[in-house]
């Protein structure tokens, strides 16, 4: 079913003006919600969904065009329509660059902005439906997606086939990038609630003002914009299940009603008094610390319990082996077949470098890596000169760490050590070889033997980094 389209929100310091649109738009079929100022509209945006905003450009207080740059700063994907009764070619192409949709300059037929109008209507309803088809999409989720044969990834997989027939609420534990949104997608694909709907919400990307509304629905007239009846995403993943991604960031109060909905299944919308009650699955992911949040008494410890009734931790990559191997074959192979390329595998060197790379990102850095080289490299075999050279992620973690053996070697297991050491060292020293071998306590050409043994290339060490002058008057 489709979803009702939104208010769309009317921005002018002249209440003839606000008139004269509301009437021009309420008569197209829109609803329609009018702000005097820039600083009302902002306080609206936080208490409401719109799919539209319509901004004078000249307002009192804060102006038309600092309110775009502010609406874009929060939400990228609302579009806004400028109209002034100062219109130049300069403005209007500031206007469009600040990320304006379409910019209408006094006088103007009113079918022209009911076109606009129209328009911005018809992609939002697109997004919507999008939006509900991929949710719907769970065979995009299979056990096929989750890639790895380390002992740690055999064993999540096993536990998900055990665990995904059950109605049991999960909670996904584990940093950004190690696939927790797969784990949430595999567990409903594989349980009776597949045919149902599969409803996912990003916690972190939804202001607080909002969630709860977004979580429960709200009553008509429940708060100021509030002009009919919306139902909740609780109620539209009746019978399915519902995916709360970085459930760390939801605010305390709104934990508590969490809880209460964990209970029994039992809410009411905002502004609402009767009870509702649904049939839904839940599944929650943070890449937050739990334990600290809970001692920093940001998370309550009892949503906690009640939430960890089964729990995933998947391994960050750094911690998986020749997994990398594995999953850089995956997408490369998924890479040059939308590229319409031809290469067929990843050069030795290029392997040392892809094992020696630490991954503070995990598996989506790995894939975006992988998608950069494929688009780089001319070969039909991945070289190393087409990966990243790391400088920049290297300094996301703090410093070396002993890798899980997976299916690694002793020896291949000590230089992949040996290289983050030596990386470590020519960052600390501002890549100079001089200052290095002295840290070290190795001489130059000790240090110039390991780094070349080790893949390690002065082409790696980025020529923007302090001391790059000093690098190449000592090499």
């Amino acid at each position: 079913m489709k979803r009702p389209l939104p208010p769309l929100l009317i921005v002018d310091d002249e209440r003839n003006m606000r008139a004269s649109l509301r009437t021009i738009m309420e008569g197209e079929g829109f609803e329609v919600e009018a702000a005097e100022s820039a600083e009302q509209a902002l306080q609206l945006l936080n208490q409401e969904e719109f799919f539209l905003v319509i901004t004078d450009a000249r307002l009192g207080g804060m102006s038309g065009y600092d309110l775009l740059k502010e609406i874009k700063s929060r939400r990228q994907n609302l579009p806004v329509l400028v109209i002034t009764a100062y219109a130049t070619p300069k403005l209007a192409v500031e206007a469009i660059k600040a990320g304006a949709e379409d910019y209408l300059a006094k006088p103007f037929a009113p079918e022209e902005l009911v076109h606009a109008v129209q328009r911005c209507a018809r992609e939002y309803q697109q997004r919507q439906e999008i939006a509900a088809l991929r949710a719907k999409a769970g065979e995009n989720y299979g056990l096929e997606q989750i890639i790895g044969e380390s002992p740690k990834m055999r064993s999540l997989r096993q536990l998900i086939q055990t665990v995904a027939p059950t109605n049991a609420t999960v909670l996904i534990l584990g940093e950004s990038g190690t696939g927790k949104e797969l784990i949430a997608g595999a567990l409903h694909t594989l349980s009776h609630r597949r045919e149902r709907p599969y409803v996912r919400i990003n916690c972190a990307a939804i202001p607080d003002t909002l969630l709860e509304s977004e979580l429960f629905g709200h009553e008509k007239g429940a708060f100021t914009g509030a002009l009919r009846q919306k139902i909740g995403r609780v109620e539209e993943a009746d019978g399915g299940t519902i995916f709360l991604d970085e459930i760390g960031d939801m605010s305390r109060p709104l934990q508590a009603k969490l809880l209460r909905f964990l209970e029994d299944g039992t809410f009411t919308r905002v502004g609402g008094n009767q009870e509702l009650r649904v049939d839904v699955r839940l599944i929650a992911a943070t890449n937050r610390d739990i334990v600290q949040a809970i001692r920093n008494d940001q998370f309550r410890e009892d949503l906690f319990h009640r939430l960890n009734v089964v729990q995933f931790q998947p391994p960050p990559l750094r911690e998986r082996g020749n997994d990398v191997l594995l999953l850089a074959e995956h997408f490369l192979a998924l890479y040059s077949t939308s590229m319409n390329k031809h290469i067929t595998g990843i050069s030795p060197a290029a392997q040392r470098k892809l094992l020696a790379h630490h991954w503070p990102g995990n598996v989506r850095e790995l894939r975006n890596v992988i998608e950069r080289a494929v688009i780089l490299e001319t070969s039909n075999t991945i070289q190393p000169e087409n990966l990243p050279d790391f400088i920049v992620e290297n300094r996301l973690h703090k410093g070396p760490t002993i890798p899980g053996p997976g299916r690694l070697s002793l020896d291949e297991m000590v230089d992949r050590y040996q290289r983050e050491l030596i990386l470590a060292a020519l960052r600390e020293n501002n890549n100079n070889l001089a200052r290095t071998s002295e840290y070290l306590n190795i001489s130059r050409n000790q240090l110039r033997y390991r780094m070349v043994s080790l893949g390690i290339s002065m082409k790696d060490l980025s020529e923007d980094e302090p001391g790059a002058a000093t690098r190449r008057s000592s090499s």
